[in-house]
């Protein structure tokens, strides 16, 4: 299967720079994955993980404006590099944590129309470019953007002019956010054709959903399909987990990411790796098929999953 998103020939894997744009992030051990934090360092350590990507043949790239750095690392590496590749951001979170990994807050969340308008020219300014996907930043129920028709007039401007725009989610509720994000118009039609939301074995919720999006023409992209940590090993391994990869001769990340590589709305399955050893890993799903059917007991409810990554520390 090959995704609209992507070039052809290219893997249906994608690289999210979460964990290598700022200091602090909630993956399980990011911490010690990075020696050095300063922010010379990390963009260093940022182009050598792009490197092992692109040489893997990834060409997909996922940041934000409140992953720190990312969007300025992402940029400039391309420039350098001298790459084409498709490049998806976000909007919604301002990164407040002021490159501190023991900050009492990181990121500050608002999706109004003022946030929305500072925050696209700067996207513009520190990727050098446009995004080809442009995403609201885990919209919800709760924050009304969906409602917002300042906002969504702005985003159909942006659609108009030759962006996709979207919407990332999070939380219990992602499927029902979905599932209103299908049925926005501005002037009758909708502005929206891409959605990033978290699936993975442990939270399949919002599966049906993504399914209905993609039967719509949307692009999907799966975040955090190894539950920040949780199915990597540096955390208890479900049993049923560790059987497949015992199988499969493959690491508990790379049995998580193939299993939502299997899903057959999955346009792009992002990598949220923060060293190149990681990805190496990560990149094994790319070649495991196989029935992943023993791994749909793990699911928790929707509440339980969003709990515990809610007690996830900064680190």
């Amino acid at each position: 299967m090959t995704s609209p998103l992507l070039p052809p020939h290219a893997p249906r894997l994608g690289l999210g720079l979460a964990a290598l744009g700022r200091p602090g992030y909630i993956n399980l051990g990011h911490g010690d994955d990075l020696t050095d934090k300063t922010p010379q360092a990390m963009q260093i350590h940022a182009w050598h993980v792009l490197d092992t990507a692109w040489a893997a043949g990834i060409r997909y790239f996922d940041a934000a404006r409140s992953y720190g750095r990312a969007e300025v690392f992402l940029g400039d590496w391309l420039r350098a590099r001298g790459h084409t590749a498709t490049v998806g951001s976000k909007w919604g979170y301002t990164y407040v944590a002021d490159w501190r990994t023991d900050a009492d807050t990181h990121e500050v969340k608002s999706h109004d129309l003022d946030t929305l308008e500072r925050q696209w020219p700067e996207t513009l300014a520190a990727l050098g470019r446009a995004p080809d996907l442009y995403l609201i930043h885990s919209a919800t129920l709760e924050t009304g953007v969906l409602e917002n028709r300042r906002v969504l007039s702005r985003l159909a401007e942006l659609a108009g002019a030759g962006v996709r725009v979207g919407l990332s989610t999070s939380g219990p509720g992602q499927a029902h956010t979905v599932r209103r994000a299908l049925e926005v118009t501005v002037d009758g039609v909708n502005p929206f054709s891409a959605v990033q939301a978290t699936w993975n074995v442990l939270e399949p919720s919002v599966g049906a959903a993504l399914a209905e999006a993609h039967a719509a023409g949307w692009s999907v992209v799966v975040k955090e399909a190894v539950a920040n940590g949780r199915l990597t090993g540096r955390a208890d391994l479900p049993p049923a987990l560790a059987q497949v990869g015992h199988e499969l001769n493959a690491g508990p990340d790379a049995v998580a990411l193939a299993a939502a590589l299997a899903q057959p709305w999955a346009d792009v399955v992002l990598s949220g790796a923060t060293t190149s050893e990681q990805l190496e890993g990560n990149l094994r799903a790319l070649t495991l098929t196989g029935d992943f059917s023993a791994l749909a007991g793990l699911a928790e409810s929707p509440e339980a999953y969003w709990q515990t990554r809610a007690r996830l520390a900064w680190n």
